[in-house]
């Protein structure tokens, strides 16, 4: 077999997600398997060229994995002779400066969402990408995950006939930091950095409504901030300015109600961290990361309300599971691979930088919605 080489510059790594499902789980899991078959006997090695702000940290993770390219400076990365894509898991207030020198040095684009601080941002960023000529994508690494692929296999074959609703359940208990270290970093919860819980979670609430349901048509959100004071990882209090939970009703194509409730200050009384679950005349699911259950018209039950009694059933028990009948990779890497695949043999791909612009949208409406207390069109968009 062949090998084609590939340089990724990978700006963000010394970040928890940069570094842990993009750098390890996603380009050295791929190298580890020994690269990407294209076909005709041809194999493609991903060679990161990592790139932060902190040349010590830089140099721990490459000296752990055994790379040899780092930089502090980004024009320098970019300048490699093996680079060919550009890909960045910085905040998202840094992000947008940093496309628009890739784009400008002919590299191909795929970044972590949201794409841009702002919807004109990100769409100038789409813009800049399909003028250039360049390949682009946007991650939406939900879209791969075996409980959302399990539930996509259900609509795509009918089952639920007339869909209804879907209600979505996502968060956890994130520590406050004074006598548990908390789990999410405390940029999350400042505004000014680029924090806060819309402009987090919206965009993955727009592409798996977008990809597995129907399209977003409006949005309804109410947010709030219930934990108003943490401590950082220097240990010191801030004031958290960043909404920490978000309620949104949003309106599907077909009439279709989603609510999806996330959240940062609740405490988990579900399977999974996060849960769909989508209604039809025919059947209902209930999907999470990995797992999915149904219940089919004909095998639904007749519950009778009495609050007199204790409940004699086991509703949990009346669900069957979707089995896997395939086997499911990590999310993270299914994407990479078939962006990879997409720049190097232009197979098709259509998570590219507009889709990520219609999550920054969504989560720009959203914000908005909460600030005026009403109800607002989510308009398509084009370039």
């Amino acid at each position: 077999m062949s090998r084609r080489v590939i340089g990724i510059v990978m700006n963000g790594v010394t970040g928890r997600m940069g570094y842990r499902q993009h750098l390890v789980r996603s380009i050295l899991a791929i190298r580890e398997q020994g690269g990407l078959p294209l076909g005709d006997g041809e194999v493609l090695w991903p060679e990161p060229i990592l790139v932060g702000r902190s040349a010590h940290k830089l140099k721990e993770i490459a000296d752990r994995h055994g790379l040899t390219h780092w930089t502090t400076d980004l024009d320098e990365a970019l300048a490699h002779p093996l680079a060919e894509i550009y890909f960045d898991a910085q905040l998202t207030q840094v992000r947008e400066q940093s496309i628009r020198r890739a784009v400008a040095a002919g590299k191909h684009i795929y970044t972590e969402k949201p794409t841009a601080e702002s919807l004109d941002a990100a769409l100038e960023l789409a813009r800049l990408a399909r003028d250039a000529g360049v390949r682009n994508g946007a991650v939406q690494d939900k879209l791969f995950l075996p409980g959302l692929l399990k539930l996509k296999r259900l609509v795509d074959s009918g089952f639920f006939g007339r869909i209804l609703s879907v209600r979505g359940e996502f968060g956890y208990w994130v520590f406050e930091g004074d006598w548990q270290e908390a789990q999410r970093p405390s940029w999350n919860y400042r505004a000014e950095d680029g924090g806060g819980m819309v402009l987090d979670m919206f965009p993955h609430w727009r592409y798996v409504l977008d990809g597995i349901v129907a399209p977003v048509r409006s949005v309804y959100a109410h947010t709030t901030t219930h934990i108003p004071a943490r401590v950082d990882e220097q240990g010191r209090s801030y004031r958290a300015t960043a909404d920490d939970a978000a309620y949104g009703i949003f309106e599907l194509e077909g009439g279709i109600t989603a609510q999806i409730n996330s959240s940062w200050a609740v405490r988990v009384d579900r399977d999974e961290l996060v849960e769909f679950q989508v209604d039809g005349t025919e059947g209902s699911a209930v999907a999470g990361l990995r797992e999915c259950r149904f219940q089919h018209r004909a095998a639904t039950p007749k519950p009778v309300w009495n609050p007199d009694l204790a409940a004699t059933e086991s509703f949990r028990e009346q669900w069957q599971r979707v089995p896997d009948n395939a086997e499911f990779d990590n999310g993270f890497k299914v994407q990479w691979e078939l962006f990879l695949r997409h720049v190097v043999t232009g197979s098709e791909y259509r998570w590219d930088l507009l889709e990520g612009a219609k999550g920054v949208q969504l989560a720009e409406l959203g914000l908005r919605s909460a600030r005026e207390g009403r109800r607002l069109d989510v308009p398509d968009l084009a370039l």
